[in-house]
Formats: C-alpha cells, sequence, structure tokens
C-alpha cells in the first residue's frame, strides 16, 4: 500500500516506477529471447549454407557419442576391476586377523579363576593383533562389541578406535553378524571425511571369549585411496576423450576442406560461365577423383563453349539474314504496292473478277508489308538495337483511344467493348507508340476470339504501377497453351481463319515492348472462361519490382498465380 500522509490520505506513488522490477524483468526476458532467436538463426543459417560445418558437426557429435559411451564402459569396467580386487583383500585381511585374534583368545586358559583383568589384557592383544594383520592402503577402525542375550558369568566393555564410525554399523549387518554362521558379513558403507562422504567396506565376524561368552568383531575400512585412483583416471579419460574429440575436429576440417574448397571452386566456374565468361576453367591439380571431375567439369565447360558460339553465330546470321531479307523486298514489294494501288483504285473499272482479284491483291501486299515490318522489328528486338523513345502519356487516355479505334470492328462482331478507368489518369513517362501497339494486339485478339460477348479494358494503378487488362469471355485456351502464347507464329487453333489479319508476331513484339518498359504481361485462360492480359509497366522508382496494379481473374482454385480482376458494378 502507498504510504499515508499527514490527515490519514494516502500519498500517490510516482508515476512510471516500478517498485518490483517486473518492467525491468520483462525487457531482460524479452532481450534474452531476442538474442537466443538471433542466435539460432544464426546457427541455422551456418547449418544450410556450409557444408564444412555439417560435416565436422556431425563427425564431432558421432565422435563425442563413441568416445562417451567407449569411456563409460571402460570406466565401469575399471570400477568393477579395483573394486573387486579391493574386496577379496578386504576378505583375506579380516578373515587372518580374525583366526589370529580368536587364536589369542583360544590360547588362553579357560579356567575359572581367569579374571576380568586378565581378560581385558587379553582384549588389548586382540586389538593389536587385528590390527597389525591389516594392511589396507586405507584407513582401518575396529570395535569388539558383546553379542545381544549373553549370560556368562563375566563382562568386558565393549571396545573400539578411537575413530570408529559406529553410525555406519547398520541393524542388517548385525543381525547378519549375530548369526554366528561361520563366514564374514560384508557391507558398503558411505564414512565421513570432513564433511565428504568416502566410500568404504565394513566387515563383521564373531569371536568367542573364555568365561565372557560371544563377542562381535567389526572392521571398518576406508576406500577412498581407490575412489582417488578411480577419480583420476576418469579425469584423465576425459582429458582424454576431450582431446580426441578435438583432434577429429581438426582432422575432419582438414579433410573436408581439401574436398569442399574444389567443390567451391567448381562452384564459383559455374557462376562466371554462367554470367558469360565462357573461357573460365577449373585449375587442374593431380590425378585423383578431383583432378577427374574438374577435367570432366572443363571438357564439359568446352563443349558447351563450343556449342554456345556456335548457336550465337547462327543466331547472328539468321538475324542478318530476316534483316537482309525485309530490306531487299521492301524494294520490289513498293513496286507492287504502287501497281496494286493503281489496279485497286481503278478496280470498279475492271470485270467482277478481275476488280475482285484486284482487292485481293491489296489486301495481301497490305498484310505482306505488316509481316515485313514485324520480321524487322523483331530482329531488331534479336539485335538488341532498340530504344525507347519516351514522352508524357497517361494511360488511361491513350486506352480510351485504342478503345474507339476498335469500336467499329467490335460492333460489326456484335460484341460490346467495355471501358473501365479506375486508375491510370497520372502522366507516366512511356513510348507511346509501342504502347499502342501492346494495345492494339491484345484487343484486337480479345474481339477476334471473344464469341460476340462483351470484352472489358480496365485500367488502373497503385504508388509503383500501371496495369492494363483486357479480358474476354469467348473460347479461351488450356494452360499448357496459354504458356506459349507468346511464341512467334504459333497459334493455339491451326484451323481457326483469321477475321482482323495479324502476322503472328504481335504478341511476341508486345512481350518485348513491354519488357523494353521494365514491365511484363500476364496472362490467365480456361477453355471456355475466356482470356485476360494484363499489362504491368511500373513507374520509374519500382523499376523490374513493382507488383501489377490488376491480379488476375480468380476462377480456378488450383490456379497459383495472380488474383482477381476487380469487376464494375
Amino acid at each position: 500500500m502507498s504510504p499515508a500522509a499527514p490527515g490519514g490520505r494516502p500519498v500517490p506513488r510516482p508515476a512510471g516506477r516500478d517498485p518490483f522490477g517486473r518492467g525491468r524483468a520483462a525487457r531482460v526476458r524479452r532481450r534474452l529471447r531476442r538474442w537466443v532467436r538471433r542466435g539460432w538463426h544464426a546457427v541455422a543459417w551456418l547449418w544450410r549454407r556450409s557444408l564444412m560445418v555439417r560435416s565436422v558437426a556431425i563427425t564431432v557429435a558421432t565422435s563425442g557419442l563413441a568416445v562417451a559411451v567407449i569411456g563409460t564402459a571402460v570406466m565401469i569396467s575399471i570400477s568393477n576391476n579395483v573394486y573387486a580386487q579391493r574386496r577379496d583383500q578386504i576378505e583375506a585381511e579380516s578373515a587372518r586377523a580374525t583366526v589370529v585374534a580368536q587364536g589369542i583368545f583360544d590360547a588362553a586358559t579357560a579356567a575359572e579363576d581367569n579374571n576380568q583383568t586378565e581378560l581385558e589384557t587379553l582384549q588389548s592383544e586382540a586389538q593389536e593383533a587385528i590390527l597389525s594383520n591389516t594392511t589396507s592402503p586405507g584407513g582401518t577402525s575396529i570395535a569388539i562389541e558383546r553379542s545381544p542375550g549373553q549370560s556368562s558369568p563375566q563382562t568386558l566393555q565393549n571396545l573400539a578406535s578411537q575413530d570408529f564410525p559406529d553410525a555406519v554399523i547398520t541393524d542388517a549387518l548385525r543381525r547378519e553378524v549375530g548369526k554366528d554362521s561361520g563366514r564374514l558379513s560384508m557391507q558398503p558403507v558411505q564414512l565421513d571425511d570432513g564433511g565428504r562422504r568416502e566410500p568404504g567396506l565394513a566387515v563383521g565376524s564373531v569371536l568367542q571369549i573364555p568365561s565372557a561368552g560371544q563377542y562381535e568383531l567389526y572392521i571398518v575400512y576406508d576406500l577412498s585411496d581407490a575412489q582417488q585412483t578411480l577419480d583420476f583416471v576418469s579425469q584423465t579419460l576425459s582429458i582424454g576423450g576431450v582431446a580426441l574429440i578435438v583432434l577429429i575436429a581438426l582432422v575432419t576440417s582438414l579433410v573436408v576442406r581439401l574436398v569442399v574448397v574444389p567443390i567451391r571452386g567448381a562452384a564459383e566456374t559455374s557462376r562466371k560461365i554462367a554470367a558469360g565468361r565462357l573461357d573460365e576453367r577449373i585449375p587442374v591439380r593431380g590425378h585423383d577423383d578431383i583432378a577427374i571431375l574438374a577435367r570432366s567439369f572443363n571438357d564439359m565447360a568446352d563443349a558447351v563453349s563450343r556449342q554456345i558460339t556456335q548457336l550465337a553465330e547462327l543466331s547472328r546470321v539468321q538475324q542478318r539474314f530476316v534483316s537482309d531479307v525485309s530490306h531487299e523486298l521492301r524494294t520490289p514489294l513498293t513496286t507492287i504496292r504502287l501497281a496494286g494501288d493503281m489496279l485497286y483504285d481503278s478496280r470498279h473499272a475492271f470485270e467482277p473478277s478481275v476488280g475482285r482479284s484486284a482487292e485481293l491483291l491489296h489486301t495481301q501486299v497490305e498484310r505482306f508489308e505488316l509481316l515485313l515490318a514485324d520480321l524487322l522489328e523483331i530482329s531488331r528486338y534479336d539485335a538488341q538495337a532498340v530504344q525507347l523513345d519516351t514522352e508524357p502519356v497517361v494511360p488511361a487516355s491513350l486506352a480510351a483511344d485504342i478503345v474507339e479505334e476498335f469500336r467499329p470492328l467490335a460492333e460489326r462482331a456484335d460484341i460490346d467493348l467495355q471501358l473501365v478507368t479506375p486508375g491510370g489518369h497520372t502522366t507516366m513517362q512511356l513510348d507511346a507508340k509501342r504502347i499502342r501497339r501492346i494495345l492494339r494486339n491484345l484487343v484486337g485478339n480479345a474481339i477476334e476470339h471473344g464469341d460476340a460477348k462483351p470484352v472489358q479494358v480496365v485500367v488502373d494503378s497503385d504508388a509503383r504501377s500501371v496495369a492494363i487488362a483486357v479480358r474476354d469471355q469467348g473460347v479461351g485456351m488450356p494452360p499448357e497453351d496459354a504458356a506459349r502464347v507468346f511464341d512467334r507464329f504459333w497459334r493455339a487453333d491451326p484451323s481457326r481463319k483469321r477475321t482482323i489479319g495479324g502476322t503472328g508476331l504481335g504478341l511476341a513484339i508486345s512481350l518485348g515492348d513491354a519488357h523494353l518498359h521494365g514491365g511484363r504481361i500476364d496472362v490467365w485462360s480456361r477453355p471456355g472462361e475466356g482470356s485476360t492480359f494484363v499489362l504491368t509497366l511500373p513507374r520509374g522508382e519500382a523499376l523490374g519490382t513493382a507488383t501489377s496494379a490488376i491480379p488476375l481473374p480468380e476462377l480456378d482454385e488450383a490456379y497459383d498465380g495472380p488474383r482477381a480482376v476487380r469487376e464494375e458494378n
């Protein structure tokens, strides 16, 4: 309780004080838990990352367990052997001492005139004889006590050494000795040595004293010397075991290092080769298994380098061929285009069949021009010769222009082309020409495969990106076809007739345009449910790391990609 102030009112305790230290203890506990977690995470990280640490730790653990088991077994064996030897020695000494003492009493005359003084003298002589016949390395103390229930005419006082531990003689040992079975009775005991507990052994036997009756002889042996020997052996085994484990750890780390260092070198060389440094090789030393691995790796690297060089040269030849052919075809194509335009403009003056041929010629020449333009663009991407020509662009306005451009085509296909723009109204630095080309391809494909169902164009944005989604509800594609939709000249259904033209390169070029902006195009499609293409364009500070502002549709629980497009009510 708070102390009372004059007048009986309690004095309020100062705010923030903790008289019991609970807050400090809680902070200490939190700090300890944090340190433990950090230490555990560091050990786990080192365990996962270092083969040497795992190998040394496992070897040391198994070796330590083996040393502990073997050391324990050896120590138990030595202890049992030492105890058995001392027990046999003590048993022999005790038997000899008992025989000598009994001989002293038997040699005395058993006449009635043996007085008390003579019996006490015999008792002292027997005590000296017993002590002289016990040569155990440890201390020895004896006691001669009258057996209970005796009715002899004379009685001797109980005799004991000055340091005899009478408390260690148990009732069980006294009962065993009192049976007078003619053999020694032995019992392990604990002796008090200045507050320390030392092992000992108590031996009991029976003596027949003339005119005094039956007495019990107890000899207590101190086994501390044997315990010291065992402690020394245990300490030696422990130090030797620790030294052996340390030596095993050092040898294991050395051996593992001889194996791990070449492996690390091979991994580093592999990373360099993967980064394009095809001339990197592993140094070969000796003729062991590691050297064989290094030579095999170098041979493989040589073969891969040759193939990569050949493929790169073939790719350059192919790119140059496509570029040269496209350029060379432009001149005759221009001539054909001029002639075709003249025929197309005069088609009404020709016979119907000739006029129809002029229209077909005009259409195919336009398609041929588009194909040549796409081939040239693809060759520029292959040669990495494309550059962005950015300008301030409002994505929502750009999408609106594309929707208006395709609205007549959508109406002819009986498709409701919708535009939803909850975001994307801020200016971005984009290559407007390339973004328009992407949207034309996506919207055109959606109309072509929409099966007279609504097509929705959604523009949204967040702090890191702007996304434009084009969603149709047409035939759709299985996932394995959706994975190939950006391949060049690939068609999901080759038998399906194109209604709005196209060269088969539009989506491949669109993907390249998106990557050129640091963005991407995600696709989701299911048969009978339609398709969704999402163009994600990151803002400058989030280049290459932004998540899409429009996740993909959540129409299939098994789909593990981005999630649902937001629908407008």
